[in-house]
């Protein structure tokens, strides 16, 4: 059980996998007014950044569950860096379908919808393990500006130009679900930047030090193309942000 190696690879040294920065990390928990003692559920925790740094840096308690292996050693890592292994833990396991055993006070899916087949899927995956009038955080890709063709929604990574909204119809899509939006913290092209570029460095040292691996083409292709099909698409295109819903 894990993801495809490629991410692995490419994001092997992130910390945070998505496009968001330590310092929009840290807004977003000051924005939720996070208290000690808050119960926290992370589907996708990826590398554990945001549970470990808002244990220790608003005194949250929460479980993270992620697919790939390798992320969740480093999220146990990170939680022994930080001194926070009393406060947090991280399981290796399959998010889709996790419900909690304890209802907790904010129910998290950053980035990783897929887990229940969409936006809407995801919400109803999460309300299972929130208490009443809990907090739901959902990390969702919207579109800065409408493609004008399908094959520049596709090198954005998506299917079609139907896959994302634009932000209005996103926040008006979670209205439509039954829940108000009562925060909000946007990705910018700088922290895009960080997420994306950070890869490429990622990627030369890990083809430098392996050169005899099954992989090395796959990643010298994808070192070659992304810096520029980033910046002339996805970098101009998509946006990504972070959502606070609670339910009507």
């Amino acid at each position: 059980m894990d993801i495809p190696r490629i991410f692995t690879i490419t994001e092997s040294a992130h910390r945070i996998h998505n496009p968001f920065t330590p310092e929009k990390l840290a807004t977003l928990g000051a924005a939720l007014r996070l208290e000690p003692g808050t119960s926290v559920l992370d589907l996708g925790s990826g590398s554990g950044e945001m549970l470990c740094t808002w244990a220790r840096d608003y005194g949250i308690v929460g479980t993270g569950i992620d697919l790939s292996q390798l992320f969740t050693e480093q999220a146990k890592r990170r939680a022994e860096e930080l001194g926070v292994t009393d406060r947090v833990k991280f399981i290796h396991g399959d998010a889709a379908g996790y419900v909690s055993d304890e209802k907790v006070d904010v129910a998290a899916c950053v980035g990783a919808t897929w887990i229940g087949g969409g936006v809407a899927g995801t919400i109803e995956l999460l309300a299972r393990s929130l208490r009443p009038g809990g907090i739901i955080l959902v990390g969702e890709p919207f579109w800065r500006q409408l493609p004008a063709t399908e094959d520049i929604a596709r090198e954005c990574d998506a299917e079609s130009i139907s896959d994302f909204f634009m932000l209005p119809e996103l926040l008006a899509s979670f209205g439509s679900l039954g829940y108000d939006v009562v925060e909000m913290v946007l990705a910018d092209q700088d922290s895009w930047d960080r997420y994306e570029a950070a890869q490429w460095l990622t990627m030369r040292r890990w083809l430098d030090a392996n050169p005899d691996d099954e992989m090395v083409q796959e990643v010298r292709a994808r070192l070659t193309s992304e810096p520029v099909r980033y910046a002339a698409f996805r970098r101009e295109y998509l946006g990504w942000g972070v959502f606070a819903l609670m339910a009507r």
